[in-house]
Formats: structure tokens, sequence, C-alpha cells
């Protein structure tokens, strides 16, 4: 076991220059007489995290040239107002990316909701039908958190295929994507939850670690294989107000040849790649025609 210290993937650096890169292609386009790419980004309610989230959205879409629309509804706002909204942002052809921010109020059925979405601009990529093209290995609109992760691998420099997989979390968000992202690297895929058995030594013959089970500090930093990368897409608040991961950072750093900070990992590559995914369904609208 080595004493050195993981070299940090720098999330917000890596996400800095995603939104560069986004921006000079924004200007490109407007050069070339097209439209700039629009984002909606819908937030029903007054919940506190998810305001400061759509804050972000709308803040980086200013910073990249996009077109930003902003509709903040009500949290009695009934399920079929909500479609309707959705209806007006399908047939607008400024507005070339959807966001519905989740959680919705209890009463509003959230798969219904994203099925309503277009899936030409569904850019959180949760559509069935851009799921569905993900695992048929024919990607379009990716979910963002895992499609964000994968670009901060590349950074790595590392060769992925062959590499050992253990994602930690089955969520439809970020565990189920993240194995089919990795699967398409040629990644071998173990996606462990709350009934795996032994996960300690999956964990520990892991050469990539996945993160995303919302527990602070859930996985041992001593089960990280040396030498691995660590993907921590977990974000908790602890009683004393520290923001921590789903795994132990001092003694994973010790172990990992590379390591995500929390904050300041996933979480901005998560709002960087929506950028990039609008603008992605904005080629896809100019290609089409639409």
């Amino acid at each position: 076991m080595t004493d050195a210290t993981a070299q940090l993937l720098d999330g917000k650096a890596i996400a800095a220059e995603l939104r560069q890169q986004i921006k000079t292609q924004v200007e490109q386009r407007l050069a070339d007489g097209l439209s700039a790419p629009g984002l909606a980004v819908i937030l029903v309610g007054e919940n506190a995290a998810s305001q400061v989230y759509v804050r972000n959205k709308r803040k980086s879409c200013d910073e990249v040239g996009f077109v930003s629309k902003s509709i903040d509804l009500p949290i009695d706002t009934s399920q079929d107002t909500l479609l309707e909204q959705i209806d007006r942002l399908n047939a607008d052809p400024e507005i070339h990316g959807i966001l519905v921010q989740l959680p919705l109020p209890d009463h509003i059925d959230a798969d219904i909701v994203i099925e309503h979405i277009h899936p030409d601009k569904d850019v959180d990529g949760f559509h069935p039908y851009n799921i569905g093209k993900l695992t048929l290995r024919m990607p379009r609109l990716q979910p963002c958190t895992p499609k964000g992760v994968m670009t901060m691998l590349a950074k790595t420099g590392q060769e992925l295929a062959g590499l050992d997989a253990v994602i930690i979390g089955q969520s439809n968000i970020v565990g189920r994507p993240m194995a089919l992202e990795l699967l398409m690297a040629r990644c071998t895929i173990t996606v462990c939850h709350s009934k795996t058995k032994d996960l300690e030594a999956k964990v520990r013959n892991a050469d990539i670690v996945v993160a995303a089970v919302g527990v602070p500090e859930f996985v041992p930093g001593a089960w990280i294989k040396p030498g691995a990368i660590v993907i921590d897409v977990g974000i908790n608040r602890l009683d004393s107000g520290k923001l921590v991961g789903d795994v132990e950072f001092a003694g994973a750093a010790k172990n990992a040849a590379w390591i995500t900070p929390v904050p300041g990992g996933v979480g901005p590559m998560t709002v960087a790649t929506l950028l990039e995914n609008t603008l992605l369904a904005a080629k896809l609208a100019t290609d089409s025609g639409t």
C-alpha cells in the first residue's frame, strides 16, 4: 500500500473548460446565422436545494450564450398544467432543451412528466427513448451525470477497456445509465445495491469505483484498491454543516490514483454536461431542419 495522495479530478476546472468549448461553438453558430441554443428550466415549488441547482443552471446558460427561459410554478400546480407547459415548450422552435427540475411534488408523476418531453429536447437524458438508444450503443442525449463522469474519466488518460468497474447504487438517474456508459467503454461492470453480498470484496477488486448512494462516507477509504479511480457522486451535509461524499475521502486518497473531491467534483460536471446536451439538441434540430 502506498502513502501517495491521489490526483484530484477537479470537476470545477474540467467543467470550466467544457463551458468554454461550448461558448466557442455557440459563437460560431451565431456567426453562421443559426440561433443560439435555448434551454427552458421548469421549477415546481420552492425546494431549497432545487432552487440552488436551477440558479446555477441559469447562470451557466448566460455564461455560454444560451437563450434561457425560466418557468417557476407554485407547489400546488396540477400535473395537467405542468404537461401543458411542456407541450408549449415542445412546440417552441427557440427552445432546444427542456428540463423539469426533480424532485417533483408527490401529486405529480415524474415518469409521466419525463415521457411528455419530446425525446429530442430531453436534455436530462431520462426519456425512455434516449435510455433505449444508450442501451443499444447508439447514444443521443445521454443522462448528464454519467456522461459527465465519462468526460472526467477521459481526463485521467487511462485506457478504460478491460477495467473492472463497481457502481454502488442502481438509480435511474446515475447507477443504471452509468453502467451502460462504462459497458460501452468496454469495462466489466458490477452494479451493487442494498441486497449485494460482500460489497467490500467487490470494491476492493475494482479498478473504478463509482459511489452514488447518498450516504455520508458509506465506502471506507481502506476498501479502495491501490491505483483505482474513485468517482464520488454523493454530496451529503453532516450535522456540522460539512459537505462530504459517499466515500471516506482521506483514506481513499491514500490508495487511489485519481479521486473526485466533494464538493467540486461530479456536481459541476453535471451542469456543464446539461449545457453540452442542449448544444447537441440544437445541432440535431438544425440538421433536421426544425
